[in-house]
């Protein structure tokens, strides 16, 4: 069979007794210190790695902005919010959390196609920069812009007529509830001059979970280039222009992971070829997933073995109600295993076994098929790629179960 570790991410191994290592400690340590599991554990050393690699590799006038949807626990935007540029978040909830972790709203935009009044009047309250996202937005912005007396700043998203190739998730080109098509932006940039609105510049964002840096770097040249030929329509300067982000991670075995180094070559080029009309711009990406995702473990007990059929089935006492990505139910077309492995022990695999949490539903799977060491009940599994879109992504309702633990190492 195959080793059962050929897919365990960089910055994990093993001590000499075959248990998992997590941020220097073994995952059963974990676990104790939670007090019980499922249990969502992040090593923060591995996010401060990610960010200063993306440093390295980006032109070090491009600025860094994390996606709060990605990962919203308190301690981790904490830790965040002194390694990154800005927060983008998409609610008041989001943009709460944000001020909370200490990232100042100057330093916030908020994004989404349907943020209601309230939420606007709440990001004019605190300065956070409004990204708008239609000609309806825009028109109810102003109007509290007058009620509250505060001038809003504003970014014009714009629905690109494009699309980023290869992507996982796309948001851009064609029909999308995301920013106003080109055609249209020209007729809003002149509504922009209005003296409740502080135009700040530009926000784009094609795609998400991206993994080939060739077409990551011909959109952002699109995005430089489609934002040139609008700057002349602008009612000011072009101060901000957000790229969006979509870099991927290498969730399955067939993922390679995103040459970032490639990106940042040839954003550098596409940005020493600016028209003067944007020299002084100021270039953002905004990124989540992949700052977090690999950083993150879902720790779930093993409860129960039993066999189906021939099949062996591990029954944890997690599921798809903490990990719903993980089980293949959060817009994967084709079901496959993200890297899992027996947290208790290593070694060679001798058994196939599925692992499946503990609702009452056939779409609680977190694994199929999957090669293994012998596993006994009480054995902790693992499942990585856990730091992003998981436990806030998830039906944590569902069945009543209680919610997971979280730890930031």
């Amino acid at each position: 069979m195959t080793d059962p570790d050929a897919r365990l991410p960089p910055g994990f191994d093993r001590d000499g007794a075959g248990r998992l290592v997590i941020a220097g400690r073994t995952a059963e340590a974990w676990a104790e210190a939670a007090g019980d599991t499922p249990l969502f554990l992040y090593d923060g050393g591995l996010v401060e790695a990610r960010v200063a690699a993306l440093r390295t590799a980006l032109p070090g006038e491009v600025g860094l902005y994390y996606a709060v949807k990605a990962n919203p626990f308190p301690p981790l935007l904490r830790r965040l919010a002194g390694l990154v540029d800005g927060f983008d978040v998409a609610s008041a909830g989001e943009l709460e959390a944000a001020l909370a972790a200490g990232m100042p709203a100057p330093r916030l935009s908020f994004a989404g196609p349907g943020k209601r009044s309230r939420e606007i009047a709440a990001l004019a309250q605190a300065g956070a920069t409004l990204v708008v996202e239609s000609a309806g937005e825009l028109a109810r912005a102003i109007a509290i812009a007058g009620e509250t007396g505060k001038r809003i700043a504003t970014l014009l998203r714009l629905n690109p007529p494009f699309e980023l190739r290869g992507s996982g998730l796309r948001m851009g080109g064609g029909a999308r509830p995301f920013g106003v098509d080109v055609g249209e932006a020209p007729a809003l940039l002149a509504r922009m001059a209005h003296p409740a609105i502080d135009f700040r510049g530009f926000h784009l964002f094609p795609a998400s979970q991206a993994l080939d840096a060739g077409a990551i770097a011909e959109a952002q040249a699109q995005m430089v280039a489609l934002v040139t030929d609008l700057a002349a329509h602008a009612p000011g300067p072009v101060a901000e222009v957000h790229l969006g982000g979509g870099f991927g991670v290498p969730y399955f075995p067939a993922d390679r992971p995103l040459d970032v180094a490639e990106v940042g070559r040839r954003l550098r080029a596409t940005l020493a070829a600016r028209p003067p009309a944007l020299a002084a711009t100021r270039f953002v990406l905004e990124l989540g997933r992949y700052l977090v995702a690999e950083a993150g473990v879902y720790l779930t007990r093993v409860i129960d073995r039993k066999w189906s059929a021939g099949e062996l089935f591990l029954v944890t006492d997690g599921g798809l109600h903490h990990q719903l990505a993980a089980s293949g139910n959060l817009g994967t077309v084709v079901r496959r295993n993200y890297p899992v492995v027996n947290a208790s022990r290593g070694g060679v695999a001798t058994e196939v076994a599925h692992v499946v949490g503990c609702l009452c539903t056939p779409l609680d799977r977190l694994a199929e098929k999957l090669p293994l060491p012998a596993t006994r009940v009480g054995d902790l599994i693992a499942i990585f790629m856990a730091g992003a879109y998981g436990r806030t992504a998830s039906p944590g309702a569902f069945l009543g179960h209680p919610p997971p633990g979280e730890i930031l190492a």
